[in-house]
């Protein structure tokens, strides 16, 4: 399948081994991963994870009656079918979804292509989930929080920010279609500090993740807000 519009992540792309250590920081409370389940539980339903990266979360859903990843980058697919658990994983796009009408119950979007902003709108996206959502199915896209924690404040100052995670954009943007807007708090938590400093330049400008580091120097631990945006097609 041909993607013209797909552009490579420079971080999960350029550094899968490091991204990975990124993903395992993530939410080691579970707070996130609880209020994921209550917004929209996979138990017995099929889960759609649109845009997958390299797959880590795959297997965490284990207990769902079927488990699909869909992702973009062709360098990414043989890690994410590498994932243990037998999750099937395609190549396709959030515009360009390589399954069947309602042939889905529950979809999930992690950072992927649902990021609005003034010059652009993910509704082609949103369509095409809706298309693929079976009836009483739901979307629930994982996206930063850009007001509370330390992440929001390191995002905020980041120019690698500058079409997301300045205002509330993204939020009043979901508000319009229809959707319902969680605010989770949670963490990134780092088994030692030579991790949190690679995770942090290799995501914020150097020069901006050096002073955030110089000011918290016995730090592993990064407090992070999500929003989780829930949609359902207003048939």
């Amino acid at each position: 399948m041909s993607l013209p519009d797909f552009t490579p992540s420079p971080n999960q792309a350029g550094d899968p081994d490091l991204y990975d250590v990124e993903n395992a920081a993530i939410d080691h409370e579970g707070t996130l991963w609880r209020a994921l389940r209550d917004q929209a539980d996979w138990r017995g339903k099929t889960l759609l994870d649109l845009g997958c990266g390299s797959g880590w979360w795959l297997p965490r859903c284990h207990d769902a009656a079927g488990v699909i990843g869909v992702e973009p980058d062709p360098s990414l697919l043989g890690r994410a079918r590498s994932r243990p658990g037998g999750g099937r994983v395609l190549h396709g796009s959030a515009e360009h979804i390589p399954l069947d009408d309602s042939s889905v119950d529950v979809v999930h979007a992690r950072f992927a292509y649902f990021f609005p902003h003034p010059t652009f709108t993910p509704i082609a996206g949103l369509r095409e989930v809706e298309r693929v959502l079976a009836d009483g199915g739901t979307l629930v896209v994982i996206d930063n929080d850009t007001e509370r924690g330390e992440f929001a404040d390191l995002l905020r100052s980041s120019a690698y920010a500058e079409l997301q995670g300045r205002d509330t954009y993204a939020r009043d943007w979901w508000a319009s279609q229809g959707a319902r807007t969680t605010e989770v708090m949670s963490s990134w938590q780092f088994d030692c500090r030579q991790d949190l400093e690679r995770v942090l330049r290799m995501e914020f400008p150097r020069d901006l993740a050096d002073v955030w580091l110089s000011a918290h120097p016995d730090s592993t631990h990064l407090s992070y807000g999500y929003l989780l945006h829930r949609w359902t097609p207003r048939g």
